[in-house]
């Protein structure tokens, strides 16, 4: 069954392809210019898969070309795919004359070009552009010794590897060491779909720099797991950051983190599993990666959920896709007494574009109830 569906999805990506290719080679009116749209073409379609089998073979900056010229194009297609079925949908009402504008016309290309180089631009200003969203939340809790409110600076999604690289990783730091943090978590995908280009480019050291009162702690998501969990959890080591991988931590003699594993893992425990050793008057704080238990999460009186993974679809109209694979996809919800944040992410997978979403890090002012 998996097989066939795989056969399924390659059949339809190359069907779209084709479609593609053969309406651009139907738009350039110079042979030239169709075969250079072919090599083109055949090195963004080949760029990932290359990236990926042989990216820790080949020279770093080689690796990194590849994947983000690779993931870059996936981005494009899906615009290419929108555009040239629209001009195709018009050209069949006959509305506007698409055949004399488009068809072996460079007015019609140079228009094409233009109207992707400005959204692309746009796109990638978008991304650029770090957000702080501020949240202030009250936990139905007393006090009982040790701290009694917690700054959280939350962050998910950097993807850290070839395609975001130590240097831009390092501008992050001073919107994170700013606002004094008494503890900073990290709700998985710190690594890409490679750990080889964090060992190799030191980025350890980078984010040790990382400053807050009681520490750095992560959980892994999907990407920790496509790139070897295990390797990530030592890289993660090697950095400073306490990974909770099905376990727990008590902050401040007052809030406990709880860490699950990421659904990758078919035999993660329970939320149920995870607080049955706890104590329920202290507030609860889950770390899940993806936002696919948020019952559970409400079942078990858990006070604030914190999830990335979804990138908030990371560009339009994708992220109308993943507004209907998930109950909550992005931003905060309450239900019942459980606080829910899903965060679109600090970083992006593949190409650097945001439309429709943007980068974030998530600053959490919690406090209890009984706080003076």
């Amino acid at each position: 069954m998996r097989t066939a569906l795989v056969l399924i999805m390659l059949a339809l990506v190359l069907g779209a392809h084709y479609y593609i290719f053969s309406r651009l080679w139907w738009m350039i009116p110079h042979p030239a210019g169709r075969v250079a749209m072919l090599v083109l073409g055949i090195v963004a379609l080949l760029s990932p898969i290359l990236g990926m089998l042989l990216g820790d073979y080949m020279p770093q900056e080689m690796a990194s070309f590849l994947h983000r010229a690779g993931s870059s194009w996936i981005i494009l297609f899906v615009y290419l795919l929108l555009v040239i079925a629209l001009i195709d949908l018009v050209r069949l009402t006959h509305l506007l004359p698409v055949e004399r504008i488009f068809e072996g016309n460079w007015t019609g290309i140079v228009a094409l070009a233009s109207l992707l180089v400005v959204c692309f631009t746009l796109g990638h200003l978008n991304y650029r552009n770090k957000r702080k969203v501020e949240l202030s939340l009250t936990v139905n809790k007393k006090p009982e010794g040790g701290v009694k409110s917690l700054k959280i600076v939350a962050i998910s999604d950097l993807h850290l590897g070839y395609g975001i690289g130590r240097k831009e990783f390092e501008s992050w730091l001073p919107l994170l060491n700013d606002e004094d943090p008494d503890v900073v978590l990290i709700v998985g995908d710190l690594v890409d779909s490679q750990v080889h280009p964090l060992f190799a480019g030191n980025f350890a050291e980078s984010i040790r720099k990382i400053r807050a009162r009681y520490g750095v702690y992560a959980v892994l998501g999907n990407h920790e797991y496509i790139g070897n969990a295990t390797k990530s959890a030592e890289f993660l080591h090697l950095a400073g950051v306490t990974l909770l991988k099905d376990s727990t931590a008590l902050i401040g003699d007052a809030f406990y983190l709880i860490g699950r594993d990421d659904c990758s893992n078919p035999w993660r425990k329970s939320i149920e599993d995870l607080i049955a050793p706890l104590d329920r008057n202290k507030p609860l704080i889950l770390l899940d990666h993806q936002p696919v238990d948020l019952a559970g999460t409400v079942r078990n009186h858990i006070d604030l959920q914190l999830s990335g993974h979804t990138h908030k679809g990371q560009v339009w109209p994708l992220s109308w896709i993943v507004n209907g694979l998930f109950e909550h996809a992005y931003g905060y919800q309450k239900k019942e007494d459980s606080h829910i944040y899903v965060t679109s992410g600090l970083g992006i997978w593949g190409g650097k574009f945001r439309i429709g979403s943007q980068s974030e890090y998530v600053v959490i002012h919690l406090a209890l109830a009984g706080e003076d």
